[in-house]
Formats: structure tokens, C-alpha cells, sequence
């Protein structure tokens, strides 16, 4: 790859190079729960220390992969490999004509006979690390600046006196097919758990969440019984959960999503996300998005959150559909976790609502976007879905906003990593 465009891929790719916040932090406060404090500085880290598990969101795990295959989209893209290599996050296949190569490995394919998914035809794709932090701090092997993502996080509990893969561990997943592969995901979320707790003297488990990692752990939290939430976690500290999904995936359905890379082409990307099982679940849901307000504006039909059967059939992709049906019962009461929970997120930062095509731009252009509250990613409705907890179950439930923290950039601002390190080396009272 050439020096120019390495740079340029550099400058354009999805997440820019994450820096230290220092938002100020607003408090909603109700019901009879106190506040945690946040301190300023951590001057001597306290004796006692919780240990960690970081669990990642949508796009937040390595993926490596191992080729196979008997066809591909271009005869500069490899059909076979010896071992496993990189793919996900790859800077260097990010570029485009290669682009299409990565697609074509990344996407998965639909089984309608028995409603699951599989890699694509002579693709093996597992995801490497589980329990450490490597591939959860940083997204490609490079470490390039732009794929930090727990990075900070892990650093600042390192630098306060925590060991990586002893008392602070990864839980990586193949966010691809989440919630589908939660049968090989939650025992193995368990045995780390487990394990994490055994190894630092008995001392309940801290989880750490961004993004869709929320409420997949909500999902995983929500299968255990009582007993062993009481023994083994502490809390989940949740950034950034999109409780409610994201009306952005609407946008992305219809005419793809360039993940901010400005020289990519949307519907190139369009069949792998489209694809994805995350995608379908992570779609807004009826009991946090108004369901008489509409999230697409087209000349001849609106869609609300009632509208996904119509949707789906007017993009000709009744698979879409079927993977809605399949995963949007699994949060979409937001049953609550029976842990205390620590709910963090940014607020007052343009955030992607509503979507207006003409007849021209419906479905393969961009729309007009339309913006409300957010963190950039997850609507503010969204965002508050864990407030309903308060009275729904008898642990504490913590609630914090931070002015201007983006969606990716939260993982880096200072105040929510003093905020966690607060959480952490607060002595542990016993079971919930």
C-alpha cells in the first residue's frame, strides 16, 4: 500500500483518533439512590480493587479469518490463505476495489429453513484474545491511533495498579452474528466471569460495557439466575447502551452506511451490513422510539417502528425481516439485570433521528438526515432505557451524563475513566 494512501484512509476512516474529554458531568438523580462521586484525582488507589471485564460493542472485537474459497469478487482478491490473517479491523482492506475482497469475506449468509447464519462460502472467521485485552484495546494489530478503543480504559487501570489478563480481562464475541451465537458467547462470558473471580480472592466482577455490549450483557445477565449474579458481579458499568437500538441502522438498511470513511461508497458496504443479525436487532424499538413518529420519509410511504414487515418487503429483503422477528424479543421489555448498574452516557451531540429520500434517492442515494439529541450514535430515548430499571429492581441504578461525549470518544474522556476507576476501588458491601 502506498504511503499516500495509507494517509488518506489515515485521515477519512471511521473513528478518529480518540482524545481526552474533560465534559462536564450532569446528574439525574430519583428515587432513593445516592449518587457515586466522582473524584477528581485517585491520589493512592484504595486497597481493595474489584476486578474487570471489558465487553465490547458493534465493530469492537478482532476478527481474523482463513480463505477457502472457489470464487471471489475481483482476481486480485485471495481465495485461499495458509493461515489465519487479519480482517477485522484491517486498515489496509479498507481501500477501495480491495474493499469489495473484505466485504465478500465479512459478510454472512442467511439460512431461511431454520432462520441462522453462517460465514460466507470457504470463510473460517474466529475472533482471537478471549480474556485478555488486546484485541479489545485496540482494533487492528498496527495499534494505528484510529483503532484505540478500550485502550484508555485499560491503561488507566493498569497505570492504578491492575494487571492485564489477571484482574482486568476481554470479553470478545463476533459482533456480526450477536445475538445469534449467544449459545457459544454466554458460557463462555460465564467461565471468564468465573474464573476472573476465583483468581482475585473471591472479589465479585466489575463488567465494563460499550455500546451493544450493553445490552448483550444485559441479554447474558438476564439468562443467569439470582444466585450467581449475587456471587459473581459487582455492577456493570454501561457506556453508551443503545437500550432502545439506534435509528441510524434504518439508514443503513436502505442505502448503507460508510462508517465515516468519505471514500467508500456506502452500498458497497450495504449487503454485509445488511447481513448482520446486530444489525436487525439493533433496529429502534417500539417501547423507547414513538410509534406513531416517523424515522423514513419516502414519497410514497413513511416507515415508524410499527412499519419493519412493509419496510423489508419494499427493499425486497424479507431476511431482514425474519432476523427483526427473531431478535427483537430478546430486550425489547428491558428486563432488568438484577445487578447495580452504573448507566453512562453523552448527550447533546447531533445525533442521526429521522431520514427523508426523494423518489430519486430511495433506496440506493443518501438521504436527508434529520437530527435530535444523542451521543452521535445512540438517540438520547435510547439512551435512558436503563432509568426504567430504578423501579424495577431492588439494586441501585446510577445514571450520569456527559455533555458533548461522542459515542466512540467516551471510551476517552477523563471524566468517565475517573468515574469508573471511583466504581472499582470502592469496597464491595457483598451480594447484591
Amino acid at each position: 500500500m502506498t504511503g499516500f494512501r495509507r494517509r488518506l484512509l489515515l485521515f477519512f476512516l471511521l473513528v478518529a483518533p480518540p482524545t481526552l474529554l474533560y465534559a462536564k458531568p450532569t446528574v439525574w438523580e430519583g428515587g432513593n439512590n445516592k449518587h457515586v462521586q466522582v473524584k477528581k484525582q485517585q491520589q493512592q488507589p484504595a486497597p481493595f480493587r474489584s476486578p474487570v471485564v471489558l465487553i465490547p460493542g458493534d465493530g469492537g472485537s478482532q476478527l481474523e479469518a482463513k480463505l477457502n474459497k472457489s470464487s471471489s469478487p475481483h482476481y486480485f482478491c485471495d481465495k485461499t490463505t495458509d493461515d489465519y490473517f487479519d480482517l477485522w479491523l484491517n486498515i489496509e482492506l479498507l481501500v477501495p476495489y480491495v474493499l469489495d475482497c473484505w466485504v465478500d469475506n465479512m459478510k454472512l449468509l442467511y439460512h431461511k429453513e431454520n432462520n441462522t447464519v453462517t460465514n460466507n462460502m470457504g470463510v473460517d472467521i474466529r475472533v482471537p484474545g478471549f480474556g485478555d485485552t488486546e484485541t479489545v484495546e485496540w482494533l487492528d494489530v498496527s495499534h494505528a491511533s484510529i483503532s484505540s478503543y478500550f485502550t484508555h480504559i485499560a491503561e488507566a487501570l493498569v497505570q492504578a495498579g491492575y494487571t492485564r489478563g489477571v484482574d482486568i480481562r476481554g470479553a470478545p464475541y463476533d459482533f456480526r452474528m450477536s445475538p445469534y451465537r449467544r449459545d457459544v458467547d454466554f458460557p463462555m462470558f460465564k467461565q471468564l466471569i468465573e474464573e476472573t473471580y476465583y483468581k482475585n480472592n473471591h472479589s465479585r466482577v466489575v463488567l465494563v460495557t460499550h455500546s451493544m455490549g450493553g445490552p448483550y450483557a444485559l441479554l447474558f445477565l438476564n439468562s443467569m439466575e439470582q444466585g450467581w449474579k449475587d456471587k459473581f458481579v459487582k455492577s456493570i458499568i454501561a457506556l453508551a447502551g443503545p437500550w432502545g437500538g439506534a435509528a441510524k441502522t434504518m439508514r443503513l438498511y436502505i442505502s448503507g452506511d460508510n462508517l465515516g470513511i468519505y471514500v467508500v461508497n456506502p452500498l458497497v458496504l450495504r449487503p454485509e451490513q445488511r447481513s448482520f443479525p446486530s444489525s436487525a436487532w439493533m433496529m429502534p424499538y417500539e417501547s423507547l422510539f414513538d410509534p406513531n413518529e416517523p424515522l423514513v420519509f419516502t414519497p410514497d410511504r413513511n416507515y415508524t417502528v410499527r412499519d419493519y414487515a412493509a419496510f423489508f418487503q419494499d427493499l425486497e429483503y424479507e431476511q431482514g425481516w425474519m432476523m427483526r422477528r427473531e431478535t427483537e424479543g430478546l430486550i425489547s421489555d428491558l428486563t432488568p439485570p438484577g445487578v447495580t448498574v452504573h448507566c453512562l452516557h453523552g448527550n447533546k451531540v447531533k445525533t442521526p433521528y429521522q431520514f427523508s429520500y426523494t423518489a430519486k434517492e430511495f433506496p440506493d442515494l443518501q438521504p436527508t438526515t434529520i437530527y435530535g439529541d444523542g451521543d452521535g450514535t445512540v438517540n438520547l430515548n435510547s439512551a435512558r432505557g436503563c432509568l426504567r430499571w430504578r423501579e424495577q429492581q431492588k439494586q441501585p441504578v446510577f445514571y450520569q451524563t456527559f455533555e458533548g461525549a461522542e459515542h466512540m470518544k467516551i471510551l476517552a474522556n477523563q471524566t468517565v475513566i475517573e468515574y469508573i476507576k471511583d466504581v472499582v476501588f470502592s469496597p464491595d458491601a457483598g451480594e447484591s
